[in-house]
């Protein structure tokens, strides 16, 4: 296995600490860019084509799995030119143009929901769920809140925005922090980097210290942090899809409003069955206290998105997929003894 990306983001690190080879592709992006900045995009994008054709030759691969991005795209035409099997799996229930572009050239797809389904040609898709770690599935609430030092019995919030963090929430969150101390004990991802926009535990009143438990991220135990909790304020990128069903965990969910839609999409599927409530981002740092403090009083509607949450769960999604990969390249190697390819 080797995986392909560009040097951004969180990919190179997570596969760097799972022991997974990791080479780079050069990509740019083509859409909402002009000028000389489309011409440099489409100079990295030739390159990296160009590279991903190299290796693809070099290491014949039986079959090319991605989930889309920019950086994707260079491989994706690699790929099809060398006849290499595509299977896109997109995680949101909408598709990035990306993976749009990605779905013309697949064999096959696979889709966390239902409804993502419409966004697939006729014929190539297939229901999987949301794949989840058994580092992030291992965990029950009683160990989960034993390994983060909360009170067995306490009220737990757990706010992040992914592991980057999300400037919004910490905003609401270092402005509220005492009534929102008050109410429960408080989990907070400020994201790697961001640990400054973290609230100040020192200035807290004694009493209320020992109730904030700020982290840049937890990554192996991610899975703790969703288990321990009682209600989380989020955004809602698309393992919001997985891990909120999987923990049956209500949600305040707050969507990102430069990624486009798919993070309102996400959003409002989730609140249509009763999983969720949905806050604009300007709206977060006034509205966090009332409402974590409506849902944390109500203790028959909080277990009512519990039960919700919990019923759109997929516990099979990574055996699904994985099943679906060895199907492909099953095939792909039978059409190369055959002679087909």
């Amino acid at each position: 296995m080797l995986w392909l990306s560009d040097e951004h983001g969180p990919a190179p690190m997570i596969v760097a600490r799972h022991g997974v080879p990791w080479t780079r592709i050069r990509a740019g992006k083509l859409h909402g860019v002009g000028g000389l900045r489309q011409l440099r995009s489409a100079f990295e994008m030739a390159c990296g084509t160009a590279r991903a054709l190299w290796l693809m030759a070099r290491r014949r691969p039986d079959l090319l799995f991605t989930t889309g991005g920019y950086a994707a795209v260079p491989t994706l035409l690699a790929a099809w030119l060398r006849r290499v099997p595509i299977v896109v799996y997109f995680p949101d229930i909408e598709p990035a143009a990306s993976v749009k572009f990605a779905l013309r050239l697949a064999e096959r797809a696979a889709v966390t929901v239902e409804e993502a389904l419409a966004c697939v040609p006729a014929g190539k898709g297939e229901v999987v769920g949301y794949p989840l770690r058994d580092e992030v599935r291992r965990w029950e609430r009683g160990a989960a809140r034993e390994a983060l030092g909360l009170p067995q019995e306490a009220k737990v919030l757990l706010v992040f925005g992914g592991s980057q963090g999300a400037r919004s929430l910490n905003r609401a969150v270092a402005a509220n922090i005492r009534p929102l101390l008050e109410m429960a004990h408080v989990v907070h991802l400020c994201g790697a980097g961001r640990e400054a926009e973290c609230g100040a535990r020192a200035a807290l009143p004694v009493e209320l210290q020992a109730r904030y438990h700020p982290y840049a991220y937890l990554h192996e135990r991610m899975g703790a942090a969703l288990a321990a909790a009682d209600l989380v304020v989020a955004r809602s990128g698309a393992s919001t899809l997985g891990e909120l069903p999987y923990f049956g965990l209500p949600a305040v969910l707050v969507p990102y409003p430069y990624a486009w839609r798919y993070q309102s999409v996400n959003a409002a599927w989730l609140a249509a069955r009763g999983a969720a409530v949905v806050v604009e981002d300007g709206e977060i740092e006034a509205k966090i206290v009332p409402l974590v403090g409506e849902l944390l009083a109500d203790t028959a509607r909080l277990q009512a998105m519990r039960e919700a949450a919990r019923s759109l769960a997929r516990e099979d999604a990574a055996l699904r997929l994985a099943q679906l990969l060895q199907a492909v390249a099953r095939r792909q190697g039978s059409s190369v003894e055959g002679g087909g390819r």
